[in-house]
């Protein structure tokens, strides 16, 4: 019942019956929140006694003035500023059962420590809190509201072990939300390929050659790349949350997948595919963050994964599921293919999946209080942080901040262009596949679509072995000292850059007659999980540089590396036709190369280049 009260379809059901069904806590008949409570009787209390003060200083200004200033000192001491304070306990009846159990009478929940430094997940500060919390979460101390100087009551969670905190959620909970998020990534991800099989269909429905055709697949790459730059930021805006970007626009991507399955001219067929990639871009953008709402600082890389493998394997299904397909009843079945894979995950994404903000969970807990108490003065943090945001603001964080950060700050600047560099060279492999199976080994249209199983098979060694280096190493390491230099998380991608461009020379060179194919299908099981290294450390190494604007960092990285995709997606056909596999791919692996050098300098002098950032960060 938790997920379906928190779920799109759970919310518009309290909604239209005004809150009448799934109801919480803060509904039910009873409930009472005593630390809340004590704070209402004791501003109640204040009010009297000032109500009192005032009426005796008309009555006797000089015999009372000396009480005023009294009962000044006093008020003085119950008002709590809002700063860190020291941590103590005291017995205090809560409202779940009656017996004795301590409370905080401060919050320093995981949730209140990040918003009043107003950082992102990845910082010192997180990890020791962290540590802390796991102790305190198995004996489910009460925690008292904040209260500030200005007498606002700052709500927060009920417990170290609150079930409305995502971080608190069971394993099968965290797991379940995870695998729909990788779900979800996984079909818009596969949507972009899954046009290809069709190409030649489009070719000749439409009277166009094999560059215009694949424009169909570049300027969904493009779409996806601009929507992070309007999605990213509004996921952050509590009042926003995750749940009402992911929704309304996955389901936009659904409805709009049906025309682009039957739509008749081929302008139409590009801006359709266009929006398509442009509505599906949200989970693109925000699933790490979805991912590190649930997860702690030390399982975030290790759950992140997973999800960076459902984002890789989601391009390798699309030949796998729509080529048999096409090959029997034409292109457009490669295109209906995409309304059958996310139709049902967005059914199950609208009745089961959760809202995973803290900050906009707490705004509606605060929204909840207000109404049961009357008490117009309680409120979330992100109420008070985000009550003057305006237009303006959002356009700027969306467009201005990630062009600033990359512009200013060296380090960031280079790893967007290496990564660009290293996903075009990805994108731009995947088209000599059908220039190599079906002319030199007899594939046929879905054989070839086959072959790229090996991009699954890669996934599952190259998160195997960082999991291993996880749980062997890193997390050791981290526990022992610390979260140390950003890039310390570098190191898978050292191995991984040297390994790319040998998968590449591997299969240039061995995609010929007189040598089985199963050794060009090595090669792309090695380089693709090279790129999975390299991209998996990349995505826990971009926050890290700057905690506060990751949204915006992901943003970036995004929109360089979809639209240098997408031009290599125009330039590599004829490529490969000109320069010939061999020479094409060389090529590539040649680009590659600069990497090794590149990413070992980053390793090395990151922190250096981050010094000379003139991002006031």
């Amino acid at each position: 019942m938790d997920l379906l009260r928190e779920s799109a379809v759970g919310q518009m059901l309290r909604y239209v019956t005004k809150n009448k069904v799934l109801l919480y806590p803060e509904e039910r008949e009873g409930f009472s929140w005593t630390p809340l409570n004590a704070l209402l009787a004791q501003d109640e209390n204040s009010a009297e006694q000032e109500e009192k003060v005032a009426d005796s200083a008309e009555e006797s200004p000089e015999t009372t003035k000396k009480e005023a200033e009294d009962v000044d000192d006093e008020d003085e001491d119950d008002v709590e500023t809002g700063d860190p304070a020291p941590f103590h306990l005291e017995p205090i009846k809560t409202a779940a059962d009656d017996e004795m159990t301590p409370t905080r009478s401060r919050p320093s929940t995981l949730h209140t420590v990040l918003s009043r430094t107003s950082t992102r997940p990845y910082t010192n500060e997180r990890f020791d809190v962290e540590q802390n919390l796991e102790a305190e979460r198995t004996k489910s101390i009460a925690i008292a509201p904040t209260k500030t100087a200005d007498g606002t009551i700052l709500v927060d969670w009920y417990s170290t072990d609150d079930p409305a905190n995502p971080q608190n959620w069971n394993g099968s909970k965290k797991g379940w939300v995870l695998l729909q998020l990788c779900l979800y990534s996984m079909a818009v991800y596969g949507a972009s390929s899954m046009y290809v099989p069709g190409e030649e269909g489009v070719m000749k429905q439409f009277h166009v050659g094999a560059t215009p055709a694949a424009i169909g697949l570049a300027i969904y790459v493009v779409g996806y790349g601009i929507g992070p730059l309007l999605f990213a930021p509004l996921s952050e805006i509590a009042a926003i949350g995750r749940n009402w970007v992911y929704v309304p626009t996955f389901a936009l991507f659904v409805i709009l997948s049906f025309p682009t399955a039957v739509v008749d001219n081929y302008a139409g067929l590009l801006v359709l595919r266009f929006l398509t990639g442009f509505f599906g871009s949200p989970c693109l953008a925000n699933g790490g963050a979805s991912v590190g709402d649930m997860y702690s600082l030390l399982e975030l890389p290790v759950y992140l994964s997973s999800w960076t493998a459902a984002c890789f394997w989601g391009p390798a299904i699309g030949p796998i599921i729509a080529a048999f397909a096409v090959q029997a009843k034409g292109w457009r079945w490669g295109l209906w293919e995409i309304v059958w894979l996310t139709g049902p995950i967005l059914i199950v994404f609208l009745f089961a999946y959760p809202e995973t903000s803290s900050d906009n969970i707490l705004r509606r807990r605060a929204q909840r209080l207000r109404k049961l108490t009357g008490a117009t003065h309680i409120k979330s943090k992100s109420e008070i942080d985000q009550e003057k945001l305006t237009v303006s603001e959002v356009f700027w964080d969306a467009i201005i901040k990630p062009v600033e950060i990359m512009i200013k700050d060296p380090a960031v600047a280079f790893t967007n262009i290496y990564t660009s560099l290293t996903y075009g060279i990805y994108y731009s492999f995947f088209e000599a596949f059908p220039l190599v199976y079906p002319p030199i080994y007899g594939f046929n249209l879905g054989e070839t679509g086959l072959a790229f199983v090996t991009i699954g098979i890669a996934c599952l060694i190259g998160v195997s072995g960082f999991l291993i280096y996880q749980f062997k190493y890193l997390i050791p390491d981290i526990k022992k000292n610390g979260l140390r230099a950003p890039e310390h998380r570098l190191v898978p991608a050292l191995l991984g850059v040297i390994f790319l461009p040998a998968g590449y020379f591997m299969f240039g060179w061995t995609a010929r007659h007189g040598v089985h194919w199963i050794a060009s299908l090595i090669g792309v099981v090695i380089l693709v999980t090279a790129n999975f290294l390299i991209f998996q450390c990349v995505f826990v190494y971009l926050p890290l540089s700057y905690p506060k604007y990751a949204a915006s960092l992901f943003a970036a990285n995004d929109l360089s590396r979809s639209l240098f995709a997408a031009a290599c997606i125009l330039f590599s056909r004829p490529m490969f036709i000109n320069l010939g596999i061999g020479g094409g791919v060389s090529l590539l692996a040649g680009l590659s190369c600069l990497g090794v050098v590149g990413m070992f300098y980053l390793w090395r002098y990151g922190a250096w280049l981050r010094s000379r950032s003139t991002f006031a960060g």
